[in-house]
């Protein structure tokens, strides 16, 4: 079965997936924002492979979520009342960061 959610939704200060399989994850909207994998936040590679992580500094209200919207049938993108959009967080992506957290609530 391919991952998929089929509801989506904000909930207060929570990003809320609710998947095709039964499951619900539930991401704080800070959590989810520092988790960005756009390249202006989580960095990208050099030529050697070097990841060069940038400086990212934040706002207010870059942990306040102005929309979002499906991208491709495989991801989601939230746009933030700072201005920044250009994160695809994918839907295996999303999976990973909710597993992660449930085993590690601090992260």
């Amino acid at each position: 079965m391919r991952l998929e959610p089929t509801n989506i939704q904000q909930i207060g200060n929570e990003f809320a997936i609710q998947w095709n399989d039964g499951t619900e994850s539930y991401f704080d909207l800070q959590f989810l924002r520092r988790a960005c994998p756009c390249a202006a936040c989580g960095g990208e590679p050099d030529v050697l492979g070097n990841i060069m992580r940038p400086n990212v500094s934040y706002s207010e209200n870059s942990f306040e979520l102005a929309s979002f919207e499906i991208v491709g049938g495989y991801a989601v993108q939230p746009r933030w009342r700072d201005g920044h959009g250009t994160g695809i967080y994918s839907f295996q992506y999303l999976r990973r960061l909710a597993e992660a957290h449930i085993s590690n609530p601090s992260a």
